[in-house]
Protein backbone atom coordinates (compact mmCIF):
# COMPACT_ATOMS: atom_id res chain seq x y z
CA UNK A 1 0.00 0.00 0.00
CA UNK A 2 3.04 2.28 0.33
CA UNK A 3 3.97 1.55 -3.50
CA UNK A 4 1.99 4.84 -4.81
CA UNK A 5 3.86 7.10 -2.46
CA UNK A 6 7.52 5.33 -3.29
CA UNK A 7 6.69 6.19 -7.14
CA UNK A 8 5.91 9.38 -6.35
CA UNK A 9 8.76 9.91 -4.45
CA UNK A 10 10.88 8.79 -6.74
CA UNK A 11 9.34 10.22 -10.15
CA UNK A 12 9.84 13.64 -8.40
CA UNK A 13 13.73 12.50 -7.55
CA UNK A 14 14.32 11.67 -11.13
CA UNK A 15 12.48 15.40 -12.13
CA UNK A 16 15.30 16.64 -9.71
CA UNK A 17 17.86 15.50 -11.57
CA UNK A 18 16.59 16.04 -14.78
CA UNK A 19 16.14 19.52 -13.85
CA UNK A 20 20.24 20.00 -13.01
CA UNK A 21 21.65 18.15 -15.58
CA UNK A 22 19.42 20.12 -18.44
CA UNK A 23 21.49 22.91 -19.95
CA UNK A 24 20.42 26.25 -18.99
CA UNK A 25 20.70 28.87 -21.48
CA UNK A 26 23.78 31.02 -19.88
CA UNK A 27 24.87 33.66 -22.24
CA UNK A 28 28.81 32.76 -23.01
CA UNK A 29 31.52 35.02 -24.71
CA UNK A 30 35.13 34.16 -25.91
CA UNK A 31 37.29 36.34 -27.46
CA UNK A 32 40.64 35.70 -30.24
CA UNK A 33 43.04 37.22 -32.40
CA UNK A 34 45.21 36.71 -35.31
CA UNK A 35 48.02 39.09 -36.76
CA UNK A 36 47.66 38.86 -40.54
CA UNK A 37 50.65 41.17 -41.42
CA UNK A 38 51.95 39.63 -45.10
CA UNK A 39 55.41 38.64 -44.48
CA UNK A 40 57.36 40.09 -46.87
CA UNK A 41 55.22 43.31 -47.31
CA UNK A 42 52.25 43.55 -49.67
CA UNK A 43 51.56 46.58 -51.84
CA UNK A 44 48.63 48.77 -50.05
CA UNK A 45 45.27 49.65 -51.23
CA UNK A 46 43.05 52.62 -50.66
CA UNK A 47 40.92 52.09 -53.28
CA UNK A 48 40.06 51.48 -57.04
CA UNK A 49 43.18 51.27 -58.68
CA UNK A 50 46.48 50.02 -58.62
CA UNK A 51 48.40 49.38 -55.10
CA UNK A 52 51.21 51.41 -53.62
CA UNK A 53 54.26 49.35 -52.96
CA UNK A 54 54.84 49.38 -49.28
CA UNK A 55 58.17 50.10 -47.98
CA UNK A 56 57.61 50.05 -44.44
CA UNK A 57 55.47 48.94 -41.33
CA UNK A 58 53.63 50.86 -38.76
CA UNK A 59 51.68 48.32 -36.63
CA UNK A 60 50.45 44.68 -37.39
CA UNK A 61 47.27 43.93 -39.17
CA UNK A 62 44.64 41.87 -37.25
CA UNK A 63 41.81 39.62 -37.39
CA UNK A 64 39.70 40.10 -34.21
CA UNK A 65 36.61 37.84 -33.43
CA UNK A 66 34.44 37.81 -30.59
CA UNK A 67 31.95 35.37 -30.32
CA UNK A 68 28.65 34.56 -28.03
CA UNK A 69 26.05 32.09 -27.38
CA UNK A 70 23.11 32.04 -25.61
CA UNK A 71 21.48 28.35 -25.53
CA UNK A 72 21.21 27.15 -29.35
CA UNK A 73 22.10 30.64 -31.03
CA UNK A 74 26.27 31.35 -31.40
CA UNK A 75 27.19 34.48 -33.18
CA UNK A 76 30.78 35.49 -34.37
CA UNK A 77 31.91 38.76 -34.54
CA UNK A 78 34.93 39.64 -36.52
CA UNK A 79 36.46 42.85 -37.35
CA UNK A 80 39.63 43.14 -39.96
CA UNK A 81 42.47 45.49 -40.61
CA UNK A 82 41.40 46.04 -44.28
CA UNK A 83 39.64 48.26 -47.05
CA UNK A 84 36.77 45.76 -47.34
CA UNK A 85 36.26 42.48 -47.13
CA UNK A 86 33.88 40.83 -49.72
CA UNK A 87 31.61 37.58 -49.05
CA UNK A 88 33.36 35.86 -51.29
CA UNK A 89 36.42 36.06 -48.66
CA UNK A 90 33.83 35.15 -45.85
CA UNK A 91 32.27 32.57 -47.47
CA UNK A 92 36.31 30.30 -47.83
CA UNK A 93 36.35 31.53 -43.84
CA UNK A 94 32.75 30.04 -43.06
CA UNK A 95 33.01 27.24 -44.68
CA UNK A 96 35.95 26.13 -41.91
CA UNK A 97 33.68 26.88 -39.31
CA UNK A 98 31.86 23.90 -38.48
CA UNK A 99 30.12 25.35 -34.81
CA UNK A 100 28.47 28.70 -35.45
CA UNK A 101 25.85 28.89 -38.65
CA UNK A 102 27.55 30.46 -41.67
CA UNK A 103 24.44 33.15 -42.02
CA UNK A 104 25.63 33.93 -38.33
CA UNK A 105 29.49 34.72 -38.76
CA UNK A 106 29.63 38.88 -39.39
CA UNK A 107 32.96 40.13 -40.95
CA UNK A 108 33.60 43.44 -40.70
CA UNK A 109 36.37 45.66 -42.43
CA UNK A 110 38.00 48.45 -40.38
CA UNK A 111 38.21 49.98 -43.95
CA UNK A 112 41.83 50.91 -43.36
CA UNK A 113 43.44 52.39 -46.34
CA UNK A 114 46.85 51.08 -45.68
CA UNK A 115 46.39 47.15 -46.20
CA UNK A 116 46.69 44.93 -48.64
CA UNK A 117 44.00 44.34 -51.91
CA UNK A 118 40.98 42.61 -51.05
CA UNK A 119 39.39 43.32 -54.34
CA UNK A 120 41.66 42.47 -56.98
CA UNK A 121 40.91 45.87 -58.47
CA UNK A 122 42.15 46.31 -62.13
CA UNK A 123 44.73 48.42 -63.35
CA UNK A 124 44.31 50.45 -67.04
CA UNK A 125 44.72 46.87 -68.85
CA UNK A 126 42.50 44.80 -67.03
CA UNK A 127 45.14 43.12 -64.78
CA UNK A 128 44.76 42.43 -61.04
CA UNK A 129 47.44 42.97 -58.73
CA UNK A 130 45.62 41.34 -55.21
CA UNK A 131 47.86 38.71 -54.10
CA UNK A 132 45.33 35.53 -53.47
CA UNK A 133 47.31 33.30 -52.22
CA UNK A 134 47.94 36.13 -49.00
CA UNK A 135 43.97 35.95 -49.09
CA UNK A 136 43.16 32.79 -48.62
CA UNK A 137 45.57 32.18 -45.75
CA UNK A 138 43.64 35.11 -44.02
CA UNK A 139 40.81 33.50 -44.50
CA UNK A 140 42.35 30.31 -42.56
CA UNK A 141 43.99 32.51 -40.25
CA UNK A 142 40.41 34.57 -39.28
CA UNK A 143 38.45 31.14 -39.04
CA UNK A 144 41.27 29.53 -36.55
CA UNK A 145 40.60 32.40 -34.39
CA UNK A 146 36.79 31.88 -34.58
CA UNK A 147 37.07 28.36 -33.50
CA UNK A 148 39.65 29.50 -30.92
CA UNK A 149 36.85 31.59 -29.36
CA UNK A 150 34.21 28.78 -29.25
CA UNK A 151 36.30 26.59 -27.47
CA UNK A 152 37.23 28.78 -24.81
CA UNK A 153 33.52 30.11 -24.82
CA UNK A 154 32.18 30.69 -20.67
CA UNK A 155 29.68 32.35 -18.83
CA UNK A 156 29.71 36.19 -19.32
CA UNK A 157 27.81 39.26 -19.21
CA UNK A 158 27.76 42.48 -20.98
CA UNK A 159 28.35 46.36 -20.63
CA UNK A 160 26.71 48.27 -23.11
CA UNK A 161 26.29 51.91 -23.86
CA UNK A 162 26.01 55.09 -26.77
CA UNK A 163 27.49 57.94 -26.04
CA UNK A 164 29.25 61.24 -27.85
CA UNK A 165 32.93 60.75 -28.91
CA UNK A 166 34.36 63.91 -27.68
CA UNK A 167 37.64 65.22 -29.42
CA UNK A 168 39.52 65.76 -32.18
CA UNK A 169 38.69 62.79 -33.97
CA UNK A 170 36.50 62.71 -36.83
CA UNK A 171 35.50 65.32 -39.26
CA UNK A 172 32.78 65.32 -43.08
CA UNK A 173 35.54 66.12 -45.54
CA UNK A 174 32.29 67.43 -47.46
CA UNK A 175 30.71 69.13 -45.01
CA UNK A 176 32.76 69.03 -41.85
CA UNK A 177 30.12 69.23 -38.95
CA UNK A 178 27.94 66.43 -41.20
CA UNK A 179 29.06 63.24 -38.99
CA UNK A 180 27.59 61.63 -36.16
CA UNK A 181 29.56 61.55 -33.08
CA UNK A 182 28.32 58.82 -31.63
CA UNK A 183 30.29 55.84 -30.57
CA UNK A 184 28.18 52.83 -29.40
CA UNK A 185 30.52 50.52 -27.32
CA UNK A 186 29.66 46.89 -25.93
CA UNK A 187 31.95 45.04 -23.88
CA UNK A 188 31.65 41.58 -22.90
CA UNK A 189 32.81 40.30 -19.51
CA UNK A 190 33.68 37.53 -16.98
CA UNK A 191 30.37 36.80 -15.07
CA UNK A 192 32.76 35.94 -12.46
CA UNK A 193 35.24 38.39 -11.72
CA UNK A 194 33.91 40.82 -14.60
CA UNK A 195 37.29 41.30 -16.01
CA UNK A 196 36.84 42.08 -19.84
CA UNK A 197 36.91 39.56 -22.10
CA UNK A 198 36.14 41.95 -25.48
CA UNK A 199 35.47 45.66 -26.24
CA UNK A 200 33.54 46.62 -29.30
CA UNK A 201 34.04 50.05 -30.91
CA UNK A 202 31.29 51.29 -33.46
CA UNK A 203 32.08 54.69 -34.58
CA UNK A 204 32.06 56.00 -37.81
CA UNK A 205 35.37 57.11 -38.72
CA UNK A 206 37.49 56.23 -42.19
CA UNK A 207 40.89 55.05 -40.54
CA UNK A 208 42.83 56.87 -43.33
CA UNK A 209 45.40 59.40 -41.16
CA UNK A 210 48.36 57.85 -43.38
CA UNK A 211 46.07 57.34 -46.40
CA UNK A 212 47.49 54.61 -49.32
CA UNK A 213 50.13 57.32 -50.80
CA UNK A 214 52.26 57.25 -47.47
CA UNK A 215 53.67 53.74 -48.66
CA UNK A 216 53.24 52.43 -45.19
CA UNK A 217 51.21 49.38 -44.68
CA UNK A 218 49.23 49.79 -40.96
CA UNK A 219 46.02 49.35 -39.54
CA UNK A 220 46.30 53.26 -38.99
CA UNK A 221 44.72 54.43 -36.18
CA UNK A 222 42.71 51.41 -35.09
CA UNK A 223 46.23 50.20 -34.22
CA UNK A 224 46.67 52.66 -31.30
CA UNK A 225 42.96 52.55 -30.29
CA UNK A 226 43.16 48.09 -29.81
CA UNK A 227 46.62 49.06 -27.80
CA UNK A 228 45.23 51.66 -25.95
CA UNK A 229 41.86 50.12 -24.80
CA UNK A 230 43.74 46.32 -24.24
CA UNK A 231 46.57 48.01 -22.18
CA UNK A 232 43.77 49.85 -19.90
CA UNK A 233 41.24 46.60 -18.92
CA UNK A 234 42.41 43.81 -20.66
CA UNK A 235 40.53 41.66 -23.36
CA UNK A 236 40.67 41.96 -27.40
CA UNK A 237 39.77 45.18 -28.79
CA UNK A 238 37.29 45.31 -31.97
CA UNK A 239 36.56 48.07 -34.59
CA UNK A 240 33.92 47.85 -37.38
CA UNK A 241 33.09 51.48 -38.42
CA UNK A 242 29.29 53.08 -38.87
CA UNK A 243 27.74 55.05 -40.94
CA UNK A 244 31.19 56.76 -42.65
CA UNK A 245 30.32 57.18 -45.84
CA UNK A 246 30.49 60.88 -47.76
CA UNK A 247 33.37 60.97 -46.25
CA UNK A 248 33.53 61.11 -42.51
CA UNK A 249 37.13 60.78 -42.07
CA UNK A 250 40.02 61.42 -39.29
CA UNK A 251 40.40 64.94 -37.89
CA UNK A 252 44.13 65.27 -38.79
CA UNK A 253 43.89 68.40 -39.91
CA UNK A 254 47.01 71.08 -39.39
CA UNK A 255 46.27 75.03 -38.26
CA UNK A 256 47.69 75.34 -42.03
CA UNK A 257 44.92 73.61 -43.40
CA UNK A 258 46.91 70.73 -44.57
CA UNK A 259 46.28 67.35 -43.03
CA UNK A 260 48.89 65.34 -40.41
CA UNK A 261 50.03 62.00 -42.49
CA UNK A 262 52.22 60.73 -39.22
CA UNK A 263 52.15 58.00 -37.29
CA UNK A 264 51.91 60.19 -34.33
CA UNK A 265 48.70 61.42 -35.62
CA UNK A 266 47.26 57.66 -36.13
CA UNK A 267 48.15 57.53 -32.38
CA UNK A 268 46.86 60.73 -31.19
CA UNK A 269 43.31 59.60 -32.47
CA UNK A 270 43.38 56.09 -31.93
CA UNK A 271 44.29 56.80 -28.43
CA UNK A 272 41.21 59.34 -27.52
CA UNK A 273 39.03 57.67 -29.53
CA UNK A 274 39.73 54.40 -26.84
CA UNK A 275 39.88 56.61 -24.00
CA UNK A 276 36.34 58.40 -24.92
CA UNK A 277 35.36 54.24 -25.50
CA UNK A 278 36.51 53.38 -21.83
CA UNK A 279 35.07 56.75 -20.37
CA UNK A 280 31.48 55.72 -22.74
CA UNK A 281 31.06 52.24 -21.31
CA UNK A 282 33.08 52.79 -17.66
CA UNK A 283 29.40 53.36 -15.78
CA UNK A 284 27.18 51.32 -18.34
CA UNK A 285 25.14 48.54 -15.85
CA UNK A 286 25.53 45.13 -15.75
CA UNK A 287 23.49 42.67 -18.38
CA UNK A 288 24.01 39.48 -16.56
CA UNK A 289 21.36 37.35 -18.88
CA UNK A 290 21.35 39.23 -22.17
CA UNK A 291 19.39 37.86 -25.01
CA UNK A 292 21.00 36.92 -28.16
CA UNK A 293 18.74 36.56 -31.72
CA UNK A 294 20.90 36.76 -34.89
CA UNK A 295 18.49 37.34 -38.30
CA UNK A 296 19.42 36.88 -41.64
CA UNK A 297 18.43 38.05 -45.11
CA UNK A 298 19.23 38.21 -48.95
CA UNK A 299 19.66 41.50 -50.19
CA UNK A 300 19.49 42.27 -53.48
CA UNK A 301 20.81 45.19 -55.34
CA UNK A 302 21.39 46.33 -58.73
CA UNK A 303 24.50 47.23 -60.41
CA UNK A 304 24.20 50.27 -62.30
CA UNK A 305 27.60 52.09 -61.83
CA UNK A 306 29.84 51.48 -65.30
CA UNK A 307 33.15 51.67 -62.94
CA UNK A 308 31.73 49.06 -60.23
CA UNK A 309 30.60 46.67 -63.05
CA UNK A 310 34.82 46.96 -63.97
CA UNK A 311 35.88 46.18 -60.93
CA UNK A 312 33.44 43.22 -60.27
CA UNK A 313 34.40 41.74 -63.98
CA UNK A 314 37.96 41.56 -63.23
CA UNK A 315 37.66 40.95 -59.23
CA UNK A 316 37.19 37.23 -58.24
CA UNK A 317 33.87 38.32 -56.67
CA UNK A 318 32.52 37.37 -60.10
CA UNK A 319 33.11 34.11 -60.04
CA UNK A 320 30.15 33.73 -57.65
CA UNK A 321 27.97 35.85 -59.97
CA UNK A 322 25.64 34.67 -62.40
CA UNK A 323 25.06 38.34 -63.83
CA UNK A 324 26.91 41.47 -63.17
CA UNK A 325 23.62 43.38 -63.41
CA UNK A 326 23.17 42.88 -59.95
CA UNK A 327 24.94 41.53 -56.48
CA UNK A 328 23.38 39.37 -53.68
CA UNK A 329 24.33 39.99 -50.31
CA UNK A 330 23.68 39.31 -46.46
CA UNK A 331 21.94 41.41 -44.15
CA UNK A 332 21.55 40.82 -40.46
CA UNK A 333 20.31 41.83 -37.49
CA UNK A 334 22.19 40.91 -34.19
CA UNK A 335 19.75 41.77 -30.99
CA UNK A 336 21.80 41.10 -28.31
CA UNK A 337 20.57 42.58 -24.32
CA UNK A 338 19.65 45.97 -24.76
CA UNK A 339 21.59 46.54 -28.21
CA UNK A 340 20.25 46.02 -31.76
CA UNK A 341 22.84 45.58 -34.57
CA UNK A 342 21.99 46.18 -38.19
CA UNK A 343 24.99 45.41 -40.57
CA UNK A 344 25.36 47.49 -43.88
CA UNK A 345 27.65 46.38 -46.60
CA UNK A 346 29.16 49.74 -47.77
CA UNK A 347 29.68 53.16 -47.06
CA UNK A 348 26.35 54.45 -45.66
CA UNK A 349 26.12 58.31 -45.80
CA UNK A 350 25.39 59.95 -42.30
CA UNK A 351 21.90 61.16 -43.18
CA UNK A 352 20.96 57.82 -44.05
CA UNK A 353 22.50 56.29 -40.75
CA UNK A 354 20.82 58.70 -38.90
CA UNK A 355 17.83 58.08 -39.97
CA UNK A 356 18.32 54.27 -39.37
CA UNK A 357 19.32 54.87 -35.72
CA UNK A 358 15.87 56.85 -35.14
CA UNK A 359 14.09 54.40 -36.75
CA UNK A 360 15.90 51.25 -34.59
CA UNK A 361 14.21 50.37 -31.13
CA UNK A 362 15.94 51.07 -28.48
CA UNK A 363 18.51 53.32 -27.18
CA UNK A 364 21.59 51.32 -28.15
CA UNK A 365 22.21 50.97 -32.24
CA UNK A 366 24.59 49.32 -33.53
CA UNK A 367 25.21 50.32 -37.42
CA UNK A 368 28.09 47.64 -38.51
CA UNK A 369 29.45 49.29 -41.92
CA UNK A 370 31.20 47.26 -44.39
CA UNK A 371 30.36 44.17 -43.11
CA UNK A 372 29.25 40.87 -44.61
CA UNK A 373 30.55 42.98 -48.25
CA UNK A 374 31.61 46.36 -49.13
CA UNK A 375 30.47 47.79 -52.19
CA UNK A 376 31.10 51.08 -52.70
CA UNK A 377 28.89 54.36 -51.23
CA UNK A 378 24.78 53.89 -50.19
CA UNK A 379 22.93 57.59 -50.63
CA UNK A 380 19.90 58.21 -51.25
CA UNK A 381 18.18 59.06 -54.87
CA UNK A 382 18.20 62.75 -53.48
CA UNK A 383 21.73 62.81 -53.01
CA UNK A 384 22.84 61.00 -56.42
CA UNK A 385 24.54 62.68 -58.91
CA UNK A 386 23.02 65.99 -57.31
CA UNK A 387 26.19 67.98 -56.37
CA UNK A 388 29.57 68.29 -57.29
CA UNK A 389 30.66 67.25 -54.34
CA UNK A 390 29.13 64.31 -54.94
CA UNK A 391 30.24 63.14 -58.01
CA UNK A 392 33.09 60.97 -56.70
CA UNK A 393 30.48 58.78 -54.38
CA UNK A 394 28.45 58.62 -57.35
CA UNK A 395 30.45 57.13 -59.56
CA UNK A 396 31.43 54.85 -56.70
CA UNK A 397 28.10 53.88 -56.22
CA UNK A 398 26.22 50.59 -57.45
CA UNK A 399 23.36 53.07 -58.80
CA UNK A 400 20.48 55.61 -57.40
CA UNK A 401 18.57 52.99 -56.25
CA UNK A 402 20.92 51.45 -53.63
CA UNK A 403 20.11 53.64 -50.68
CA UNK A 404 16.10 53.28 -51.28
CA UNK A 405 16.30 49.21 -51.49
CA UNK A 406 18.50 49.20 -48.66
CA UNK A 407 16.83 51.32 -46.22
CA UNK A 408 13.35 49.96 -46.70
CA UNK A 409 14.85 46.01 -46.79
CA UNK A 410 17.00 47.22 -43.42
CA UNK A 411 14.09 47.92 -41.98
CA UNK A 412 12.00 45.59 -42.61
CA UNK A 413 14.32 43.17 -40.82
CA UNK A 414 14.37 44.96 -37.99
CA UNK A 415 11.02 44.85 -37.63
CA UNK A 416 10.90 41.25 -38.46
CA UNK A 417 13.65 41.02 -35.49
CA UNK A 418 13.67 40.37 -31.75
CA UNK A 419 13.33 43.78 -29.56
CA UNK A 420 16.46 44.53 -27.63
CA UNK A 421 16.12 44.13 -23.86
CA UNK A 422 14.86 47.14 -21.85
CA UNK A 423 17.82 48.46 -19.97
CA UNK A 424 18.73 46.87 -16.52
CA UNK A 425 17.87 49.24 -13.57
Amino acid sequence: MYRPVFCIALALALCSVVAVEAPAETFKAAAALRVITPDPLLPISGGIGVPTPATEQRGDLFVRVLVMERGDTRVALVGIDNLGWPMYWGDKTRALVPDIPGENILIGATHGHSAPDAYGFPDLQGNTHADFEYLEWVCVEMADAINEAVDNLRPAALKIAVGEAKGKIAYNYYAPILYDPRNSVLQAVDAEDESVIATLVNYAIHPEVLGPGQGILSPDLCGPLYDRIEEQVGGVAIFIPGALGGMITADNRTEEGRHARTWEECVRIGELLADETLRIIADAPLQRDPALHCTARDLTLPVESPLIRLVLRNSPLAETMDTLDEIVTQMNVLTVGSAQMLTMPGEVLPNLGYYLKRNMPGDHIFLLGLTNDAFGYIMTKYDFDSFKRYEYITRTSLGEMTGEIFIEEALDLVAASPKPDPMPE
